[in-house]
C-alpha cells in the first residue's frame, strides 16, 4: 500500500475532504496517479530496495473478497424535461424523485448482484433539456458483482427491462466493455461535436432573411465566462468554444403559438465543440457569452424556450443491431 506520507499533498486533501471521495482515501486510481509522477530517488526514501528485514511476522485481522468490476457500456435517451442525470440532493433534501443513472443502474445492479454502482457519461445535460437521437454514451461500473457472466442475449434483455421500466429514459446499443475501453468516454472531450435543437423567442420582429443569414456562419469562436447558473459549484473561468455551424427558420402560425403579441419564435439548429453553454449562447448571459445569438441578429434580445440535444458525435460503444444476431 502507498505510505500516506511519500505524497502527503495529495493524500491530506482526501482525508480532509471525505464526502467529495465517499470516505476513500486510497483507491485505485489516485494510487496509479501518485506513482505517475514519482520519482525513484523519493520512492526508495519510503521502499528501499532491498527492503529491511522483518523482526516480527505479518499479521492480519481479516480477509475481504472482491470481484473485479464490470463495466456496461450503452448510450441514453431522456425523454423528460423534469429529470436530472444523477441524484439531485441538496441539503440533504432531495429535489427530484428519479434520475436517469438510478433508472440505468436499478435493473443493472439487481441482475449483477453488485454492491454499488458507478455511472459516468459522455458530458450531462440540464434537468430541462431531452436527449434524443442516437443517445448520451454511458457508462455503468458494478462494483463487486456476484455475477459477472452475461451472454449477448441476458443484455439485450436488460436493455429491454430497463427500457420498460420507464417512459422517460431508452437505452440502446447495451454491452460488456473492459476497464481499458472506458478512455473512449472521455476521449477528445472539447474536441467533439453536439448538436442541439433550441426553441427561442425575440421580444422583436427578424424577418426570414435575417435568420437565413446565420448559415453563412462557420465556426465562429465564441468568449464564454462560467454562467451564472453554475457559478456556485464552478470556478470563473473563460472559455474559448467554437460554433461550427447553425440554421435558423421562422415557426409558422406565430399567433396560435404564443398569446404575447409582437414577439418573434424560431428554431434553431447548431452544431456546437462539446462543452459550449448553448443557453448562454442564445440569450448571452448579461454580456458574459461574447458574441450572443442576439448581437448576431443586429442587437436585440433573444432567449431559449427549450432545449434538446439532436446528435453527440462520439461513435462509442459501437452500435448493436441485436435483429442480425
Amino acid at each position: 500500500m502507498l505510505r500516506l506520507e511519500m505524497h502527503a499533498d495529495v493524500f491530506k486533501i482526501r482525508r480532509a475532504q471525505k464526502r467529495k471521495y465517499h470516505g476513500n482515501l486510497y483507491t485505485r486510481k489516485a494510487v496509479e496517479l501518485a506513482l505517475q509522477t514519482t520519482e525513484a530517488a523519493h520512492f526508495k526514501q519510503f521502499f528501499p530496495s532491498p527492503p529491511p528485514v522483518p523482526t516480527a511476522p505479518v499479521t492480519f485481522d481479516s480477509i475481504t473478497c472482491t470481484h473485479n468490476s464490470l463495466f456496461i457500456a450503452g448510450r441514453y435517451n431522456k425523454f423528460s424535461r423534469t429529470l436530472s442525470q444523477t441524484p439531485w440532493v441538496i441539503d440533504g433534501e432531495r429535489r427530484i424523485k428519479s434520475s436517469v443513472q438510478e433508472i440505468i443502474s436499478e435493473n443493472l445492479q439487481a441482475a449483477s448482484k453488485a454492491e454499488g454502482i458507478k455511472f459516468s457519461a459522455s458530458g450531462r445535460e440540464d434537468v430541462d433539456v431531452r436527449t434524443l437521437g442516437r443517445g448520451r454514451p454511458f457508462v455503468c461500473e458494478l462494483l463487486n458483482p456476484h455475477r459477472v457472466k452475461f451472454i449477448a442475449e441476458q443484455v439485450h434483455s436488460l436493455e429491454c427491462d430497463i427500457n420498460k421500466s420507464s417512459k422517460e429514459v431508452a437505452v440502446r446499443d447495451l454491452q460488456i466493455v473492459q476497464r481499458d475501453e472506458l478512455v473512449n468516454l472521455k476521449a477528445g472531450e472539447e474536441k467533439k461535436t453536439k448538436r442541439y435543437m433550441a426553441l427561442c423567442i425575440c421580444s422583436d420582429p427578424i424577418e426570414s432573411r435575417s435568420l437565413a443569414e446565420l448559415s453563412n456562419i462557420k465556426d465562429l469562436t465564441l468568449s464564454q465566462k462560467t454562467p451564472i447558473r453554475v457559478l456556485h459549484r464552478r470556478p470563473l473561468a473563460t472559455r474559448s468554444r467554437i460554433v461550427h455551424s447553425m440554421k435558423a427558420w421562422l415557426l409558422e402560425n406565430q399567433t396560435k403559438l404564443c398569446k404575447k403579441e409582437n414577439v418573434t419564435l424560431f428554431k434553431l439548429d447548431i452544431k456546437a465543440q462539446a462543452g459550449t453553454y448553448i443557453k448562454e449562447f442564445v440569450h448571452g448571459d448579461f454580456g458574459r457569452t461574447q458574441p450572443s445569438l442576439g448581437q448576431l441578429l443586429g442587437g436585440v434580445y433573444v432567449d431559449i424556450l427549450a432545449l434538446d440535444v439532436q446528435d453527440i458525435e462520439l461513435d462509442w460503444p459501437p452500435a448493436i443491431d441485436y435483429a442480425q444476431g
